[in-house]
């Protein structure tokens, strides 16, 4: 969990027991598809789409994952490695600022150092992979308050992200 320097090599296959959980923002969550382009792109459908492919990365390096619905009765009690929630923003032009990505992480968690080494480390490498900023300001209660966050077991560390705006990036 801690960055590495060289980009992200593979991790040793004797280390990769960990269990990562997965969360597909909006995915079976009764109806709601969350943000709906007028083009038919919605958010669940790209949220389940990057959750597939981080699960699939994730699990060719030996990790185990769960692949989680937005209010999957497995939370309750959650316990792994890391809780990380894919979200994506609207799609709504507002000006020429909605673009980049926002990130928050748990406040509910036992070990607040872990949380923030895993929160720095997504910034570290979401940032230098895709080259979008991050939009500290528009950090919103739906995600620092996220309900997931709520059901887990306190000591696994957890983040939601939103990973860039459906509109632009």
């Amino acid at each position: 969990l801690t960055p590495q320097p060289d980009g992200g090599g593979a991790v040793p296959t004797t280390q990769n027991t960990m269990r990562i959980g997965i969360v597909s923002g909006h995915w079976a969550n009764g109806g709601d598809p969350g943000a709906v382009c007028p083009d038919g792109t919605n958010e669940h459908d790209v949220n389940l789409a990057i959750a597939s492919l981080v699960r699939q990365k994730l699990e060719a390096r030996g990790y185990n994952i769960d692949l989680l619905q937005e209010f999957d009765p497995r939370l309750d009690g959650y316990q792994a490695a890391l809780l990380l929630s894919i979200h994506n923003d609207t799609c709504d032009i507002i000006d020429d600022q909605a673009t980049g990505f926002k990130l928050a992480s748990s406040s509910y968690t036992r070990d607040k150092n872990l949380t923030d080494r895993l929160s720095a480390c997504l910034y570290d490498r979401y940032t230098r992979i895709t080259g979008l900023m991050f939009r500290s300001g528009n950090i919103t209660l739906n995600m620092t308050d996220y309900h997931a966050f709520r059901a887990i077991d306190p000591s696994t560390p957890a983040a939601i992200i939103e990973t860039g705006f459906l509109n632009l990036d």
